[in-house]
């Protein structure tokens, strides 16, 4: 009987201290300039969080993603060159819709997030 009233309130008390949080939560930023620098990617590198499709931005992190342009020796974004260099990268699961519309953005969009996301 005594090893159960010393067990129980040791197991108690290791989970209890398992379930909590070991930091606490980041102090909310309290002006847009905090927010701009948590938001904004690292020099050099483009995010897709902070780029909208159609950017050049979206068109910047797209290419260096799928390494369409060489170092600068290919097709210029958002051109028809460049849409059918990205299908060839994408191969199979290039999307079906027709290449350079607002469908087609989204689905490479959403492809190049999941493989970047496992990657």
């Amino acid at each position: 009987m005594r090893f159960l009233l010393t067990v129980v309130p040791l197991a108690a008390a290791f989970i209890i201290a398992a379930c909590s949080p070991s930091e606490p939560p980041a102090p909310q930023s309290a002006g847009p300039a905090a927010a701009s620098t948590s938001a904004s990617p690292a020099p050099g590198r483009t995010s897709p969080a902070t780029a909208a499709l159609g950017t050049p931005e979206w068109y910047t992190w797209v290419d260096k993603t799928l390494a369409v342009s060489d170092d600068g020796h290919g097709p210029q974004p958002n051109t028809p060159a460049w849409d059918d260099a990205v299908n060839a990268k994408l191969g199979e699961e290039a999307p079906q819709a027709a290449a350079g519309s607002a469908e087609w953005q989204q689905a490479v969009d959403a492809l190049l997030r999941t493989r970047v996301a496992t990657h």
